[in-house]
């Protein structure tokens, strides 16, 4: 069984890219012959990737019936060689969110004959529920000998780490909340915008609190990276986060409607609904209280997320990779 990956155009860093390109390099590792298909050959690549798959272009792709086809959720038209070959297409849903985004007027999944693969199972709760389709999961992973807890703990005040560009009015609202609470000079704040994956780590490396402002989300990498850089992760979820975000509170404000797996972990976060921005403020201001007075949670909290980062490792993800096209190779 023949693999090809779709890589939609990209100019600007993107998770599900360096997932896309991680899944066709452990099919390559692994002695399977897989391809990456490019949209835009001159597209961006992420750092601290073998990037060992070959990659075709467009206009070279040429699949035949036995041929696996994969394609990120939000690209349906994408799928169009692949249903015309009447090879096995596979969408991938990155975030519920883009499900159908961009199916063409008049087009329903139902009508489709395209499998599901989810990436985590807030998301394949939200396939199955949307289409009535199963959809096996394949998580992301992440290099954990980039993203590593400091030997020392930052001194100093508490530093905030976030990302602008994850809904940038919300987390500037969640700022002046917490400043207004808690005085202006009270933490210092690091904005984490045009680093590659060493850089993200390493300034999460000297934060304190790493505040998620995403959503909607399929199943978020920052939170998974600031907890493997031992940060405390704070914020939203995206719905998807809920693959692996438990509350450290004992009673928070908020709890998720649905059901959630069983982990291996306790609680790792303090989590908030989405959107809800004055939730964040003051999950944001027991966290800065756990550092200042060294709350006797915070060690157990910060553990638990060492123990979920490791369950997201590249270790984990090659695993699941293999595990899913070795059935789907059984299947035909």
């Amino acid at each position: 069984m023949n693999t090809y990956v779709f890589l939609p155009p990209a100019r600007k860093p993107t998770g599900g890219i360096t997932v896309l390109r991680q899944i066709a390099d452990i099919l390559h590792g692994a002695g399977r012959t897989v391809h990456l298909v490019a949209r835009d050959p001159g597209g961006w690549r992420p750092t601290g990737l073998d990037d060992a798959a070959p990659v075709l272009e467009w206009d070279d792709l040429s699949l035949e019936p036995g041929d696996l086809w994969l394609v990120p959720e939000g690209w349906v038209n994408a799928l169009s060689p692949g249903l015309q070959a009447k090879a096995r297409c596979v969408s991938y849903v990155q975030n519920w969110a883009y499900l159908f985004s961009s199916l063409p007027p008049g087009v329903q999944w139902h009508s489709l004959p395209v499998e599901f693969l989810s990436v985590s199972d807030p998301v394949a709760r939200y396939v199955a529920q949307a289409t009535g389709r199963p959809s096996s999961i394949l998580r992301p992973g992440i290099n954990r000998e980039i993203f590593h807890a400091p030997d020392i703990r930052p001194s100093g005040r508490v530093r905030i780490a976030y990302m602008p560009r994850k809904n940038k009015a919300l987390a500037a609202q969640i700022h002046s909340l917490l400043e207004h609470r808690m005085g202006a000079n009270r933490v210092q704040w690091l904005e984490i915008q045009g680093m590659d994956a060493f850089g993200v780590a390493e300034a999460l490396r000297s934060s304190h609190i790493f505040l998620m402002t995403g959503f909607p989300e399929g199943c978020p990498l920052p939170p998974l990276e600031a907890m493997a850089c031992g940060c405390l992760p704070v914020g939203f979820s995206g719905y998807g986060g809920w693959d692996y975000m438990r509350q450290a509170e004992d009673e928070p404000r908020f709890v998720p409607w649905w059901p959630l797996r069983e982990v291996d972990w306790g609680g790792n976060g303090l989590w908030c609904a989405d959107g809800d921005v004055l939730d964040a403020a003051l999950c944001l201001e027991t966290a800065v209280n756990w550092f200042e007075n060294g709350d006797v949670i915070l060690q157990s909290v910060l553990d638990a997320g060492q123990r979920t980062a490791d369950a997201y490792d590249l270790a984990a993800q090659r695993a699941n990779v293999l595990a899913i096209w070795k059935e789907m190779a059984g299947c035909r």
